[in-house]
């Protein structure tokens, strides 16, 4: 570091720089243009890393991150890197290919030997990538090196109008109107299921004869997707009931989106802060008169500022009320809360047999619980992706999120096995998780009571737990599972797995 700078590095991994010696701005004809913020911190542009002996490496250009569709930061530096390792690859570049109004690692290769194990290659590194920096587009590139600056630095922008033009001309590999063989579908599912299945006959029923879970066919549609680079309709996918249907599905596959609606409103101002004034004019007393609860483990929280995925059992439905005065102010104030989509759905859209005051009771609660609570929909059975992504989009504006992953309400107490998605949305999340545990509320709905004795209700906050992106959800879910159990000694043992 130069004498007379200081540096440092912003929340997004953003270089800054302030000093005596960098220019406060330059001139632009006869306007002078600042480059400096109000504190004096000059804006690099480059992303870096500093290590514990305070070196600062290079990581790459902010304006080449690439947001994805489920709101998942990659850096196209890190899936360079991974690729180069491949002996086939002689040079590669990893751009955003634009899907909507977000983007998805596109690699453009240089293969040493011609295009032949283009796909072996990104085969490959996908099996060292996280899932969200999954590389599902790639191409050749035609020419010996790419087109390069001044400095030497390829010309990402130039490369990608290439790149989509190839596409758009059909030049690039395929993305859909290919049916996967038999024995592709069998590999993917003996791979997701770690089981082998009989041979695959069109008429093969994927939930008696494939044996295959909600959360199996999440992971088979991100296989089939990755394998054929192209964008399935999840709803038609969560429809399908045979092998057939699915390979038709395939073949005429044209990307759509589910009837769930994400309310991005209720984030947006001046939705926030009409939902603090209502929580601590009206819900926070209200949560205080029905059983002022006792909180135990807030100190595991010190020095966690968030955002987090916050996970719970779930007992009645005032559970986020006592979760809310649970959470520091820093978490109570940005929580987006997990409900289930079909219910909400139903609240929005009521069934056409539902008369016309209730309808308009129904639609009215849901305005008021999705402003009030910032609530979005998680579906027990189809648009799990779109959820996802929604949760990973309020992580990025700095919310937290908050889960129940039993899917329901106990019926007894007791604590219900956890289900795969919550595994699954952690490892996607890459924040902390906070387990939390609530006892108390349902001895109060067992006797019929409106209100308990304070510190009746007690909220046991655990130990951040950190999860790896590439850990298995599976494990992960029966790892929260198990550390909500333990959290209360005194109650662990009340909170004894359903059984079947």
């Amino acid at each position: 570091m130069l004498a007379g700078r200081e540096i440092r590095l912003a929340p997004d991994g953003e270089v800054l720089v302030r000093g005596g010696s960098v220019a406060a701005g330059y001139w632009q004809g006869r306007e002078l243009t600042a480059v400096l913020d109000s504190s004096g911190w000059f804006h690099t542009g480059d992303r870096g890393e500093l290590d514990p002996q305070g070196n600062l490496y290079f990581k790459g250009r902010t304006k080449d991150v690439i947001v994805t569709p489920e709101g998942m930061k990659v850096y196209p530096e890190d899936l360079e890197a991974v690729l180069r390792r491949a002996p086939q690859v002689r040079d590669c570049v990893v751009l955003g290919y634009p899907v909507g109004a977000n983007a998805e690692p596109c690699a453009v290769l240089i293969m040493r030997d011609g295009e032949g194990e283009a796909e072996a290659a990104v085969r490959r590194a996908n099996k060292s990538l996280a899932e969200f920096q999954q590389v599902r587009r790639w191409a050749v590139w035609p020419g010996d090196d790419f087109p390069r600056t001044s400095t030497q630095k390829p010309r990402r922008a130039l490369i990608l109008d290439a790149v989509r033009a190839r596409i758009g001309a059909g030049n690039a590999p395929p993305a859909s109107g290919e049916a996967p063989a038999a024995g592709t579908l069998m590999e993917l599912v003996e791979h997701i299921t770690g089981r082998k299945v009989p041979p695959l006959r069109p008429d093969a029923s994927l939930a008696t004869d494939l044996n295959l879970s909600s959360m199996d066919r999440v992971e088979l549609l991100s296989e089939l997707e990755d394998r054929f680079q192209t964008d399935l309709n999840e709803t038609r996918f969560a429809a399908a009931t045979t092998v057939g249907e699915l390979e038709e599905m395939l073949r005429t596959s044209v990307p759509q989106r589910s009837d769930y609606v994400y309310p991005r409103w209720a984030e947006r101002w001046p939705v926030p802060w009409i939902r603090l004034a209502v929580y601590y004019l009206l819900s926070w007393p209200a949560t205080l008169l029905l059983g002022y609860p006792a909180v135990q483990g807030r100190e595991n929280l010190k020095g966690l500022r968030g955002p987090a995925l916050v996970v719970s059992n779930h007992v009645t439905s005032v559970d986020i009320g006592f979760i809310l005065a649970a959470l520091p102010r820093r978490f109570r104030h940005r929580l987006a809360v997990a409900m289930i989509g079909e219910r909400l759905r139903a609240m929005r859209h009521p069934p056409p047999e539902v008369g016309w005051f209730r309808r308009r009771v129904d639609q009215v609660s849901y305005a008021l619980v999705v402003a009030l609570f910032n609530v979005f929909p998680l579906p027990q059975k189809t648009g799990f992706r779109e959820s996802f992504a929604h949760a990973g989009e309020s992580v990025d504006r700095g919310y937290s999120v908050l889960v129940f992953p039993e899917g329901r309400r106990t019926p007894d107490g007791r604590l219900g096995p956890f289900q795969l998605g919550v595994g699954l949305l952690a490892t996607r999340l890459g924040v902390p998780v906070i387990p939390v545990q609530i006892d108390g509320l349902y001895e109060l709905r067992a006797a019929g009571r409106r209100t308990a004795r304070p510190r009746q209700v007690k909220v046991t906050i655990g130990a951040p737990m950190k999860v790896e992106l590439d850990a298995d959800p599976a494990w992960v879910s029966r790892d929260l599972e198990q550390r909500i159990r333990d959290l209360d000694p005194d109650v662990s043992s009340r909170l004894k797995l359903e059984k079947a």
